[in-house]
């Protein structure tokens, strides 16, 4: 009987023991598995920020050439404007010389 309660503590322990090392593998790769599919739904999230981030860039630089644009744009047309009203005024001129000259 005693070699009977020895054997049956021995084959309980190894068991336990080989019930416990396939259930702590089991965890391990559960919980490894779980950390790469985190890591991986970080990295999907880090590149889409990252491209957010870029075009954000892309659309600043193109905002501010547009704003160098434009004021370049604005000192053209008052270059214009200055230039058509000194031709308006010798228009003018011209038009009352020939007036003058038609007159004689």
């Amino acid at each position: 009987m005693k070699d009977l309660d020895n054997v049956s503590t021995i084959v309980v322990t190894l068991i336990t023991v080989l019930f416990s090392a396939g259930a702590w593998a089991f965890y391990e790769k559960k919980m490894k598995l779980s950390a790469e599919k985190e890591a991986m739904k970080n990295k999907e999230q880090n590149l889409y920020r990252d491209d957010l981030r870029e075009r954000v860039r892309k659309l600043e630089n193109l905002l501010a050439e547009s704003s160098v644009e434009k004021d370049i744009m604005r000192q053209q047309i008052l270059e214009l404007s200055n230039e058509v009203s000194k031709l308006r005024v010798k228009i003018q001129f011209l038009e009352k010389e020939n007036d003058r000259l038609k007159n004689l």
